[in-house]
């Protein structure tokens, strides 16, 4: 596949276009089908019953029907990882790799068939769905690739004579990995993959609302040949599959996506337990772009109208506000304007449709929630209306609101909808418009518009956010890369400080053992061993010793 990245300008190619309609109509074969749970590798069906997984674009349309899981079910699921850390740790990290680049390898010969997948499941258009798939094959690849070049992780110390010392980053155990739906094949396959690498192993549980993708994950690592137990696919409630993962002390370490929320009321109650055990957790955003005097305002309202309405709003990147000096207010106003209406908003099969569906009933409840606010507060500039006509008439489709006039104080610029709603605020100086981006409990992504060097100095100096962009044109605040740029959240967007798609990711999924080896006594006169190491940095015998006394 050509690589499509969220942030290309150029359109799909005929040639894709063709291999995409063409997986659509094979992938429409297998919809209906009822799924099971997989555990150590069994095929197992509840005695709990099913939930439908329908298309947002048409709720009519069932996908599949999956298993509503118990807690039975997820401790299963537990044991069975468990008892398979032995076979995987067994099996070194060169190996590990080799199935991973295997289950890269059939992604990528299914590929337009995930995307097709991802297209109905999600409600993703076709750029949207071909770049997630492809971010997941170089999620796998790149994190391969960083394990190689940290020899995995195994590295020597300073040593003596009588004593010879390395340090190895090894695996916790059994991992929980709870994706969400908005990148259900992208999110899925980077998590799995850093705990895997390291030679953990996963209990998977994919959001209720994208549990096709999911399975299609299982799926191809089941065909990489992963052994029994090392990976496990569960589907069922929050509430009911999801607490067991929290509360079962088996589990070792969690990573989870999704609302700050949730991620919160996850990360205190797993660790709350008799020992702190690792739990990442990657939330949202309230991403904030700037647009100053000298900026161009045709990039900048292109790069804005992109993350605030690519793909609904429904990522933890999406622009949701933005600063604009108040000299440009008004051509910057009118170009968005101009480039959100041309948008087309449809079903998301079709080539030429930019807006698909909102992912379900409750995301509409707080777009609509968004738009009575910003009729309240301030004017609705464009859109604001669910669509329910015609073809829009069993999906949840919504025009893109911009709201401008509202108190800067306002919930709109505050609260994370997670919708195609973006609220617009003047400002008078850089400095006004950075503490006001700052001003949140978020800090996932932000971006700025300026010609102006010193701008954009301050700016990275200044912006409390774990990514950040300047003059971005295809997408102001959204579009990270694994390898090009890293990903992740300060204050209420992330827990650990280490951003995905980044050099830094691999080593949270393992911890830290040094290994000293005391060695026999060399014969004859020798120094004694703690002077050795400072020999090396180019101390002498008396400097040694007068830096040990120092100590």
């Amino acid at each position: 596949m050509e690589k499509i990245t969220y942030s290309s300008l150029a359109n799909l190619g005929e040639d894709l276009h063709r291999a995409f309609e063409s997986a659509l109509s094979h992938q429409q074969q297998r919809f209906g089908q009822s799924h099971p749970l997989f555990i150590n590798g069994h095929a197992i069906n509840s005695t709990n019953g099913h939930f439908p997984d329908v298309a947002p674009s048409d709720t009519r349309l069932v996908l599949g029907k999956f298993q509503l899981g118990t807690r039975e079910h997820a401790r299963r699921a537990i044991t069975a990882a468990k008892d398979a850390l032995a076979v995987w740790n067994d099996l070194n990290w060169q190996n590990r790799i080799s199935f991973l680049r295997k289950a890269a390898e059939l992604m990528t010969s299914h590929q337009y068939e995930l995307a097709a997948l991802l297209c109905l499941e999600v409600g993703k258009n076709r750029f949207e769905a071909i770049a997630e798939v492809s971010e997941a094959i170089d999620l796998i690849l790149y994190y391969c690739q960083q394990m190689e070049t940290n020899n995995g992780f195994e590295k020597p110390m300073a040593s003596s004579r009588t004593e010879k010392t390395k340090t190895l980053l090894k695996p916790y155990g059994v991992w929980a990995v709870v994706s969400p739906f908005n990148f259900p094949l992208a999110l899925a396959t980077g998590m799995a993959t850093g705990v895997l690498l390291g030679g953990n192993t996963v209990v998977f549980k994919q959001a209720s609302d994208t549990p096709f993708a999911g399975l299609r994950l299982y799926e191809l690592l089941h065909q990489a040949g992963l052994p029994v137990g090392v990976f496990n696919f569960i589907t069922g409630a929050g509430a009911v599959v999801g607490a067991e993962l929290i509360e079962n002390p088996d589990v070792d370490g969690l990573i989870f996506t999704g609302s700050k929320g949730v991620g919160m009321e996850i990360y205190r109650r797993f660790l709350n337990k008799d020992y702190p055990r690792p739990c990442i957790t990657e939330m949202g955003g309230k991403n904030a772009a700037i647009i100053m005097p000298s900026a161009k305002i045709d990039d900048a309202a292109e790069g804005v109208m992109r993350s605030a309405f690519g793909m609904g709003g429904e990522k933890c990147s999406a622009c949701s506000r933005v600063y604009v000096h108040k000299q440009i207010m008004k051509p910057f106003l009118d170009a968005l304007v101009e480039k959100t209406k041309v948008q087309k908003i449809g079903s998301p099969a079709e080539r030429d449709t930019f807006l698909g569906p909102l992912i379900n009933e409750q995301a509409l409840a707080k777009y609509q929630k968004a738009v009575a606010l910003g009729k309240r507060e301030g004017s609705i500039i464009y859109g604001g209306h669910r669509l329910t006509k015609g073809e829009f008439a069993h999906g949840f489709f919504v025009e893109p609101a911009i709201i401008s006039d509202t108190p800067k104080n306002s919930k709109l610029f505050e609260e994370e909808f997670f919708a195609p709603v973006l609220a617009v605020a003047d400002v008078k100086s850089l400095d006004e418009a950075i503490g006001l981006a700052n001003n949140s409990g978020y800090g996932l992504t932000a971006g700025i518009f300026t010609e102006n060097g010193q701008e954009q100095e301050e700016f990275f100096a200044r912006i409390e956010a774990g990514v950040s962009y300047c003059n971005r044109r295809g997408g102001a605040t959204t579009g990270a890369w694994p390898g090009v740029q890293s990903f992740g959240g300060w204050k209420g967007s992330g827990s650990s400080g280490k951003n995905a798609l980044g050099l830094y990711y691999l080593q949270q999924f393992v911890r830290e053992q040094s290994q000293t080896i005391v060695l026999p006594e060399p014969s004859g006169p020798t120094q004694a061993p703690q002077f050795d190491a400072f020999q090396r940095r180019g101390m002498d015998h008396t400097d040694a010793v007068s830096h040990h006394r120092r100590w």
